[in-house]
């Protein structure tokens, strides 16, 4: 590059820099922005980076319905394009809009944890159909320990393909005595196993989604020692299903919000919730879906659910987070919105 000295040159040079400036000032005053998006009881959460940047993890279900509402998301984070699509694992709750969304805005890159692991015709019918879609775009495995390159944000994967990062965190690695109180799990041959789990860093906040790894593979992150560290947000592995999110992950992650992406009928079990909503530190836990099974009990107030009954659908979650560490969470439906504080 050559820098004119003359004075015409260093005004330009001087604009240039003043530019560059101005937009990255520009890009740091906005917020990292997370939507929750109502796939009923699949997963599709949208990512925009300060910057720009996007990453949509899943797609919900086949057909129109989903599409449209990770559409809705995108137009609200003022999205033209998704620059990765990041697919946990090879459900038709989280894989089956895939081909739906494409037809609707332009996919930069698919992100997987590799081939499918189930042999069930079902299992086949899916993933033939994401190997078809994928194809027009690029697509890349990541393996634990690796990320994607969000401009001002770190996006790090720390399971994928039933393994796990090996060593902790900065700042984590300490002894974890809730493992002690934990039963013996069973190993899971299905596709949760292998879910692409990933840590979302802007500054001081922290966002885990670990998609719907099951509970052996949850415990290895955290027992003996915790890997991970603590986290801001948590969103609930396996839509909030009993079986997941043991104690010894959740309370060593000291999430200060946690959001529950389950649908009316699927998720948000009882003995999750409870294990969810007695986390020391926890402030609140939000909701996609009022819980029919869970009665008055196990379902927070109507204000922090985006869904509040049966015939009320579509409704997403929103995280607005900043770099100090402070982020807000609203409701789509009734506007009802709560800051929280750095931890």
């Amino acid at each position: 590059m050559i820098i004119s000295t003359n004075r015409m040159g260093c005004f330009v040079v001087f604009a240039i820099l003043a530019a560059l400036s101005a937009a990255h000032a520009s890009a740091e005053s906005k917020p990292l922005q997370i939507y929750f998006i109502d796939v009923e009881g699949g997963q599709a959460t949208l990512i925009a980076a300060p910057t720009g940047d996007s990453v949509l993890i899943d797609t919900g279900w086949a057909g129109a319905r989903d599409a449209d509402r990770i559409m809705t998301a995108a137009k609200a984070a003022q999205l033209k394009r998704i620059d990765y699509v990041l697919i946990t694992h090879y459900h038709q709750d989280h894989v089956g809009g895939v081909g739906d969304l494409q037809q609707r805005i332009p996919i930069g890159m698919f992100v997987d944890h590799g081939p499918d692991v189930e042999e069930s015709d079902e299992a086949h019918k899916l993933y033939t159909n994401y190997e078809k879609v994928s194809e027009h775009s690029k697509r890349i495995h990541l393996k634990p320990g690796e990320g994607l390159p969000l401009r001002g944000v770190t996006f790090e994967v720390l399971t994928s393909a039933g393994e796990r990062i090996a060593d902790p965190l900065p700042a984590a690695g300490e002894a974890n005595f809730y493992c002690a109180a934990e039963s013996e799990a069973k190993p899971d041959p299905s596709e949760n196993a292998q879910s692409v789990g990933v840590l979302v860093s802007y500054g001081k906040f922290r966002f885990l989604d670990l998609g719907d790894l099951t509970k052996k593979k949850e415990l290895e992150l955290v027992c003996p020692n915790n890997l991970i560290g603590t986290v801001s947000v948590y969103l609930t592995t396996h839509h909030g299903i009993a079986v997941d999110n043991p104690k010894a992950l959740v309370w060593a992650l000291h999430p200060k919000v946690a959001i529950m992406n389950n649908g009316a009928h699927k998720g948000g079990d009882a003995e999750a919730w409870q294990v969810v909503h007695d986390s020391p530190g926890l402030a609140d836990v939000w909701q996609l879906h009022y819980a029919v099974a869970g009665g008055k009990d196990h379902n927070v107030a109507e204000s922090l659910i985006a869904n509040a009954d049966e015939n009320s659908d579509g409704h997403f979650i929103k995280v607005e987070a900043e770099a100090d560490g402070s982020f807000t969470v609203s409701n789509s439906r009734d506007g009802v919105s709560r800051k929280y504080s750095q931890k």
